[in-house]
């Protein structure tokens, strides 16, 4: 007797597909991550998704093949963004799936088990993410969010002082590059006093690269086109984009809100923007045979 019939085989068959693609995530990652405590916890939570794949199997009574894509996916956004990111990544997206087994009569043990294993499991990788990578983030955040408030503040009111975008560039990227140098100071020494015990080159670096990569992308633009008011268009739109990523990272990294932080941040480069328009507007209007 099919003991799967009193249910829907679908919704099922997702279940038993989503345990076997997070087998092979954890496998993954297990085989990459560094310290031996790390790679042990990961391998167990494999193989309890092994196991949770072969009990919704005896329902359904056919093999099913994992989401290649998901494998590849959260395994490269672990090695790129960190273990801590691709993994709370994964967990959230997989949390409507876990929800739904709530729906199943508490009379099957097996299911009571799954649910059991999957709180045991976030518990576990509570413990377990701590890396350096994250520890650095409010660094990184705070070099990004320094840069693009100031750099689309500075590219707005040069773009309507200057006519030509090689030179609003030029100017620009003198002043980030100055810019950098301070946040890397102040950076260092702000670690270096502060008893929480961050290596301060480490914060001077993350701080001063989130700096330079910022005014990069800010800055492209007016290397390739030569309407400054178009340029200025599309450093705006990467401020938006950098600014919604890190927004994103954060909230799935440490649990905090996307939508509110990411509408501040944006709010403030976009009055940031207009004021420096105007008064790069208003410089230009009262120099105009001085400045080109």
């Amino acid at each position: 007797m099919n003991k799967g019939r009193d249910f829907d085989a679908r919704e099922i068959l997702v279940f038993q597909k989503n345990e076997i693609t997070e087998h092979h995530i954890y496998k993954n990652l297990s085989g990459k991550v560094s310290g031996i405590k790390s790679r042990r916890i990961l391998s167990q939570i494999a193989d309890d998704e092994m196991r949770h794949y072969n009990v919704w199997k005896n329902y359904t009574r056919r093999d099913v093949a994992p989401d290649r894509f998901k494998v590849w996916f959260y395994t490269m956004a672990s090695m790129l963004f960190g273990f801590t990111f691709g993994i709370k990544l994964m967990e959230n997206g997989e949390k409507k799936a876990y929800a739904l087994y709530s729906r199943f009569p508490n009379t099957l043990k097996e299911v009571n088990g799954i649910v059991r294993d999957e709180e045991e499991h976030e518990q576990a990788l509570l413990m377990l993410l701590d890396e350096g990578r994250l520890k650095h983030i409010g660094s990184i955040a705070l070099g990004l969010s320094d840069a693009l408030v100031e750099f689309i503040g500075v590219l707005a009111a040069l773009t309507f002082v200057l006519h030509t975008t090689t030179v609003v560039a030029l100017t620009a990227s003198i002043t980030g590059i100055a810019a950098a140098l301070s946040m890397v100071a102040s950076g260092y020494l702000s670690a270096k006093s502060d008893p929480g015990g961050k290596n301060p080159f480490l914060v001077s670096f993350y701080r001063g690269g989130a700096y330079i990569f910022s005014l990069l992308a800010l800055v492209a633009p007016y290397l390739f086109l030569e309407d400054r008011y178009i340029c200025l268009g599309l450093s705006f739109f990467i401020a938006l984009c950098i600014t919604g990523f890190i927004n994103y990272y954060l909230s799935v990294a440490r649990d905090l809100p996307f939508k509110s932080r990411f509408l501040e941040m944006a709010g403030l480069c976009f009055a940031v923007a207009a004021l420096s328009s105007l008064a790069g507007y208003a410089i230009h209007f009262a120099f105009p045979d001085v400045l080109m």
